[in-house]
């Protein structure tokens, strides 16, 4: 009677393992990557240079597990364009010598500045003459990094886990805020991982998926902080292991208008153009798993004047163009009446939303969106997929940096 007993046991369980394991392999191959442009209607490419690369990376000259070169070569194989390094220290010299390009990947390098208030990414700066050290107050340290030619972003500033940003402070100098930190979200959503968990053995990018979830209060407080200076979103990596499944997870889509150098042993160009746009908000982030987010655009024009051409894929000469990053004030620039023009050029079904201080004035399944401003506010997009994807419905694939229209 035990023996039989035991057999229906373990015929239960190699049944319950077989099943699983089927679960397990079709979730991965239903699992795809959209990357279905549409230029159809449109009479050329976008005039800007859009460069792809993944922020916040730590190596082994911090608490990383792979060193620069691996990551470089890691970066290669998922065609990147830059990778950000951001190890500890204050700053980490090893990590900001090791920059340059690698692999044909151009690697940057800052530091994650352990301050008061928290964590402080240090980017685009002079490493401190002799190997000096950076101050531990954030508003000095902020200071410090800008008399050194850089810029400051807030790490994971509202993560449950030690660092965590309760006050920001007077200063109005941090250039960029993380809205996203991959880190956080998987310490916060471990347990809806647990599932999917044999899948990172294969460098699946399924699981972290499934770990993210909308950053409302992340987003809400952006926006808050945007009305009173700009302010760039980052999604961050904070990668310090799985490279090859989070390099493949979130990117920035950094738009430059600088001639390409990659072939040229001077790097200065691109890594000057990289840095500019990263410091003014050039940029889009996109959940890179789910779907191709390249060609996104997000402009505004004198509605008075009008664009020469509609399809925001050449700059027009007669009005002007602003992109993300960018301060309108009507009265005191060319502007007199500001319109919004958004550029998604998928064939797959998506959602475009845009948004004034949060709020969605306009959305549109289309692969364009065009609507006039409602006075002073910041100004951003979200796109959110419409098609089978393991990203949440109420997700958003894309999340623009701000074009901002101020009253005075």
């Amino acid at each position: 009677m035990a023996r039989r007993t035991v057999r229906k046991v373990l015929r239960a369980a190699v049944a319950a393992a077989a099943l699983y394991a089927a679960w397990l392999a079709y979730s991965e191959l239903s699992f795809r990557t959209y990357r279905d442009r549409d230029w159809s209607g449109i009479s050329s490419g976008p005039p800007l240079r859009e460069l792809q690369g993944i922020y916040h990376v730590h190596t082994s000259f911090s608490d990383g597990h792979a060193t620069v070169d691996e990551i470089a070569a890691l970066a290669a194989r998922q065609g990147l364009d830059f990778v950000v390094l951001t190890d500890h220290g204050n700053p980490n010299h090893a990590s900001l010598r090791a920059a340059g390009r690698r692999k044909g990947v151009l690697v940057l390098a800052g530091s994650e500045l352990n301050v008061n208030r928290g964590h402080l990414v240090a980017l685009g700066f002079r490493s401190p003459p002799g190997e000096g050290k950076l101050p531990s107050i954030a508003e000095d340290a902020v200071a410090a990094v800008k008399d050194l030619g850089g810029f400051a972003v807030i790490a994971h500033p509202y993560s449950k886990v030690k660092w965590s940003w309760g006050d920001w402070g007077e200063s109005s100098d941090y250039s960029g805020i993380e809205i996203v930190n991959a880190d956080t979200m998987f310490k916060n959503n471990y347990r809806r991982v647990l599932a999917y968990a044999p899948l990172l053995l294969l460098g699946s990018r399924l699981p972290l998926v499934k770990m993210l979830e909308h950053p409302a209060s992340n987003l809400e407080r952006w926006d808050k902080r945007g009305e009173k200076a700009p302010i760039a979103g980052y999604f961050s990596a904070d990668a310090h292991l799985y490279y090859r499944g989070i390099f493949g997870l979130l990117r920035l889509h950094v738009l430059v208008d600088r001639p390409d150098t990659s072939g040229r042993a001077d790097r200065t160009a691109d890594e000057s153009a990289i840095w500019d746009a990263l410091r003014h908000g050039r940029f889009y982030n996109a959940v890179e798993a789910v779907a191709d987010a390249s060609g996104f655009r997000f402009e505004a024009f004198d509605e008075a004047v009008g664009p020469m051409r509609a399809d925001l894929t050449t700059r027009p000469r007669l009005s002007p163009i602003y992109g993300m990053g960018d301060t309108i004030v009507p009265g005191l620039t060319a502007a007199k009446r500001i319109r919004f023009r958004v550029l998604v050029p998928h064939r797959f079904r998506k959602e475009i939303r845009l948004l004034r201080d949060g709020r969605v004035i306009a959305a549109t399944d289309g692969n364009t969106l065009d609507a006039p401003s409602e006075g002073p506010g910041v100004y951003r997009v979200e796109v959110y997929l419409r098609e089978r994807t393991p990203l949440g419905k109420d997700i958003p694939w894309i999340v623009s940096n701000p074009i901002y229209v101020r009253k005075d």
